[in-house]
């Protein structure tokens, strides 16, 4: 995946810290990386201006933001308005990504989008383009600067539209739905699709996470007009700020409820078009479509995407932000849930050391047996990037050699080089240990 990296940069000390930190870190690359509050306001709106931000003056920047909105809307209501929404969004900022459950190690990749479906989303575009509907937002919205740079939609499951309709939007959904899959390494089901969108000259995307249910999701460049690139600008799970540039083509996969996003620096061209695709995860592991994992239980459970014991949990209870009978919950009992081994599974494939050092206490057996698709949990620690997982299962004696499909598949070195790479440090770990790197027998 290929990252554009801006020069200089602040890191943060977390990203649920009081106060931004003002200490400077090198990235991999050598240069100085910084985190949230830097580009623009993410977690604090009155303290990030810091007078030695290497950026420059965004404090300026972000107040001429805020008073377009606010001169917008106009009068004492529309004012507030703008500033109720950025409290709202730096508060889900820090809330929000903490009490999640991720799927992925790193949170975001850039891929190619399926050919079938990039070519179909650019001819329905050139087709419909003169068609387009100005956007309109709700009052005093700011995650986007529509007030000086209007959006524009073209509605993928409109019937009036050339190549339009629900037929259309499935296509899209069952065309990205398997590479989602394979990287969460979670059965997705379709959650929403924004329609086709156009930014213009001057456009701002304000740094936020998504909301629920929009979970695991991505974003598929259709076209654009640009003078000079206009980043992604995503915070990725070492708190730094990566900015991940696109081409028509390109699909940004991106865990979006917890993972901060946004396009803080003004768009410097005619247009830029995105489709937005989101999924949630049904319960259920990839490798397990046919069992069960997870079940509906009572109302007042959450969806399973959300963890227990942490901010967000109070306030979706609270808010009620979805028809409770739509969505998969957790039971207080994950016993009640799955048998031990799919426990296993489901706890390697999404990093939660803990139940795994829990079974390691009381049945170590278990970790080294195969589900019946001749997976072990070092198997799934692996495709998920999940290092201290992969470390403790191999403390305990897990074979590193191990391969799927009753010994005619994959090694966990195999799988961790085709879901992260060669630089992973899940790979250099396996390497410093000798494994092979064994691909399925054809």
């Amino acid at each position: 995946m290929k990252l554009s990296y801006l020069l200089l940069a602040i890191a943060t000390e977390s990203s649920v810290s009081t106060t931004p930190s003002v200490d400077r870190v090198l990235n991999a690359f050598g240069q100085e990386s910084y985190g949230v509050d830097v580009s623009f306001p993410v977690h604090y709106l009155d303290v990030w201006d810091k007078e030695d931000n290497p950026l420059g003056d965004r404090q300026s920047f972000y107040d001429e933001f805020m008073d377009g909105c606010r001169e917008h809307y106009g009068g004492k209501i529309g004012s507030t308005a703008c500033d109720i929404t950025e409290e709202d969004r730096a508060a889900m900022s820090l809330r929000q990504p903490s009490s999640m459950q991720n799927y992925t190690d790193t949170g975001f990749k850039k891929v190619q989008a399926p050919k079938q479906v990039f070519d179909m989303l650019s001819d329905y575009w050139k087709k419909n383009y003169e068609r387009k509907e100005h956007e309109n937002w709700p009052k005093g919205n700011t995650y986007v600067n529509h007030w000086n740079s209007p959006t524009y939609m073209v509605n993928v499951e409109s019937g009036t539209l050339r190549g339009g309709g629900q037929n259309m939007k499935r296509k899209i959904w069952d065309g990205v739905k398997p590479i989602l899959e394979e990287w969460t390494g979670m059965e997705l089901e379709p959650s929403s699709m924004y329609g086709i969108r156009m930014y213009t000259d001057g456009a701002v995307l304000s740094p936020h996470a998504d909301r629920t249910p929009l979970i695991s999701s991505c974003i598929i460049n259709v076209a654009q007009d640009v003078d000079e690139d206009w980043p992604l600008e995503v915070y990725g799970r070492d708190g730094l700020a990566y900015n991940v540039t696109m081409q028509p083509g390109d699909m940004v996969l991106y865990e979006s409820h917890s993972l901060i996003h946004g396009r803080p620096f003004s768009l410097k061209g005619r247009y830029f078009v995105n489709i937005f695709i989101h999924f949630q995860p049904t319960g259920k592991l990839l490798r397990e479509r046919d069992t069960p994992i997870l079940t509906d239980a009572d109302d007042e459970d959450l969806p399973i995407y959300i963890l227990r014991g942490n901010p967000e949990e109070d306030h979706w209870l609270q808010q009620q932000q979805h028809p409770s009978k739509q969505h998969i919950r957790v039971r207080e009992s994950p016993a009640a849930a799955a048998t031990p081994l799919e426990q296993i599974a489901q706890a390697a494939a999404t990093g939660d050391l803990n139940t795994i050092a829990q079974f390691a206490a009381t049945e170590k057996h278990l970790l080294h047996q195969t589900d019946k698709n001749g997976w072990m949990p070092i198997h799934e620690a692996a495709r998920g990037g999940h290092m201290d997982v992969v470390k403790l299962l191999v403390d305990h004696g897990v074979d590193i050699n191990s391969r799927t499909r009753s010994g005619k598949g994959s090694t966990p070195m195999k799988l961790a080089v085709d879901s992260h790479g060669l630089e992973h440090e899940l790979v250099e770990y396996f390497s410093s240990l000798g494994a092979l790197n064994i691909g399925p027998e054809l």
